[in-house]
C-alpha cells in the first residue's frame, strides 16, 4: 500500500499513487479509518458552480469493508445494475456529494482507486485476446500504470458547465456539457426502451447528443435541439464534434500495453473489468 502514499500536486496526476492519506476518522466501536483523498480527473472545474462538486479537486473515500462486499455480492442490487452506485455512496465519506452529477471520468476514478485500496495494485491474471492474430493470453495488470486524462487548461466551460463548439461545416454554434453518470442512466434506460420497441435498433449517437447539446444558435428549447439533432446534424459535424468531446473529457486512461507472444504485435488494449476486479482470487 506504500505505493498509494505519495502525496501529488493536482497538475501532476496520474493513477500511479495519487491516493494519499488526508486524515483519519472512527467508527462506531472507536477505530482508526484511514480516509483517503483521490484526486479527479476534472479537477472540479467542470462542474457548474453551485454545485456539490464545483471546485471540488479530490473526494475522500474510505477503504472498503466487509459490508461493501456485502454490497457487490448483492444479487438484488448486482440484478439492479446498482451495486457499484451503493459502493461508492458507502465509500465516499461527504455525503452531500450527489454521484448522478459526477462526471463519468470521475467516478471512474473513484471505481479504480476503491479497488487499489481494497486489493491493491495487482490486478489478474486475466484472459486476453490479441487483436492482431486472435491469439489467447494471460496478463496481470499494474493498475498504479494507468493515466489520469485530465481537463485542458486551455479548453474550459462557463459558469454553467457549458462548453462552446462552432460546428466546422454548417458553422452553427452551439453549447455542450459533458455526460454525468446520471445522464449515463437515463440515456442507457432509453436505449433498453427503444431495443424492445425496435429489436436491435438504439439511438446511441443522437440519444448522447440530445442530452449533450444545450444550445444551438441562442436556442436553448429542448425541443428545437431534438429536431436538429435529429434532422439538421451534418455526419461530419457530428464526427469532428464527437472527436471535440473525447479531446475534452475528463477521464481514467483504463488501456495497457500488450506485446502478443505469439505474433510480437504491440497494441493498446481496455482493461477488462471482470469478477476478478472486485473479487481478486486470493480474496475469494
Amino acid at each position: 500500500m506504500s505505493s498509494l502514499d505519495t502525496p501529488v500536486r493536482p497538475d501532476q496526476i496520474d493513477a500511479k499513487g495519487p491516493i494519499q492519506v488526508s486524515n483519519v476518522m472512527r467508527d462506531d466501536f472507536g477505530f482508526e479509518i484511514p480516509v483517503e483523498s483521490v484526486p479527479l480527473p476534472s479537477r472540479g472545474v467542470i462542474y457548474s458552480e453551485g454545485g456539490s462538486l464545483f471546485g471540488q479537486d479530490t473526494v475522500d473515500i474510505k477503504p472498503m469493508t466487509a459490508k461493501e462486499e456485502d454490497i457487490l455480492t448483492s444479487q438484488n442490487l448486482l440484478r439492479k445494475g446498482i451495486a457499484i452506485d451503493k459502493l461508492l455512496e458507502s465509500l465516499v465519506i461527504d455525503k452531500n456529494i450527489d454521484l448522478d452529477s459526477m462526471l463519468s471520468g470521475d467516478k471512474s476514478a473513484l471505481i479504480f482507486a476503491s479497488r487499489r485500496l481494497a486489493y491493491g495494485d495487482s490486478y489478474g491474471p486475466l484472459d486476453v485476446t490479441c487483436p492482431a492474430c486472435n491469439e489467447k493470453a494471460k496478463v496481470t495488470i499494474d493498475l498504479s500504470e494507468l493515466k489520469y486524462k485530465e481537463t485542458s487548461q486551455e479548453v474550459l466551460p462557463d459558469e454553467n458547465g457549458e462548453f462552446s463548439y462552432k460546428l466546422p461545416n454548417s458553422k452553427v454554434s452551439i453549447k455542450i456539457k459533458l455526460l454525468t453518470s446520471g445522464d449515463e442512466k437515463i440515456i442507457e434506460k432509453n436505449n433498453q426502451s427503444m431495443s424492445k420497441i425496435k429489436a436491435g435498433v438504439t439511438n446511441e449517437v443522437t440519444g448522447r447528443l440530445k442530452y449533450m447539446i444545450t444550445e444551438i444558435n441562442g436556442e436553448r428549447n429542448k425541443a428545437e435541439i431534438v429536431k436538429f439533432v435529429e434532422n439538421s446534424l451534418l455526419s461530419k459535424d457530428s464526427f469532428e464534434l464527437r472527436k471535440f468531446l473525447k479531446e475534452i473529457s475528463p477521464d481514467i486512461e483504463n488501456t495497457f500495453e500488450f506485446t502478443c507472444d505469439s505474433c510480437q504485435s504491440e497494441e493498446r488494449i481496455f482493461v477488462p473489468i471482470t469478477a476478478q476486479f472486485f473479487w481478486p482470487d486470493s480474496a475469494i
